[in-house]
């Protein structure tokens, strides 16, 4: 039955956030029952690693992130080689603003994932943060180097080239985004105006 529920869980979260639902600090209705359950689960049995991960999620999509951060504290107790749940934790702790616990677990999820070039864009903007521009520059350039077309990566990079007063390596990066998503490159592009002033 067990694999059974992780599907209805994994089918359930697909289906119930097609678009974005203001956060708050309780489950919306909907989703009491997946908590209680999936709560109950971890209660019975506290060792059951994709019970606590599902929970996570759930207090992810609620806004509910102190909640996440305790839920993956949970799975990587049990499963140390987890990789993505030290990728989610620093994502929780960005989104709670402690940019130092983001880049220690960011970091931490480099072992598992050293290919993931989201995972580099996310200790990237952490990184910038906490103030540290070429520990920033740095791992977004790794991001582009797995990833070339990774649009979201270069207008980072360009912003943070900028930010050092690079100002050409910043053009650089507009260029190349006119080849990936002109939206994007217009962002950075404006960036690069005002700083020009």
């Amino acid at each position: 039955m067990k694999p059974f529920f992780i599907v209805f869980v994994t089918s359930f979260l697909l289906l119930a956030c097609p678009g974005e639902k203001e956060k708050t600090a309780e489950p919306v209705n909907t989703e009491k029952s997946l908590f209680e359950e999936l709560k109950g689960l971890t209660v019975k049995n506290p060792n059951d690693a994709e019970a606590w991960y599902h929970l996570a999620d759930l207090y992810e999509r609620s806004g509910m992130y102190r909640e996440e951060v305790d839920a993956l504290k949970h799975v990587i107790a049990i499963d140390p080689d987890r990789g993505y749940a030290y990728m989610k934790l620093g994502s929780a702790y960005n989104r709670l603003g402690e940019y130092q616990n983001a880049v220690k677990q960011y970091s931490a999820a480099k072992k598992y994932l050293p290919k993931d070039p989201m995972l580099y864009n996310n200790l990237a903007v952490a990184y910038g943060k906490v103030g540290k521009t070429d520990d920033e520059i740095a791992n977004l350039e790794k991001a582009i180097s797995i990833r070339p077309h990774y649009a979201t990566a270069r207008y980072n990079l360009g912003m943070a080239y900028l930010r050092k007063g690079k100002r050409e390596l910043a053009l650089h990066q507009y260029h190349e985004l006119t080849k990936l998503d002109e939206a994007t490159a217009q962002s950075l592009k404006k960036e690069i105006g005002a700083k020009g002033k």
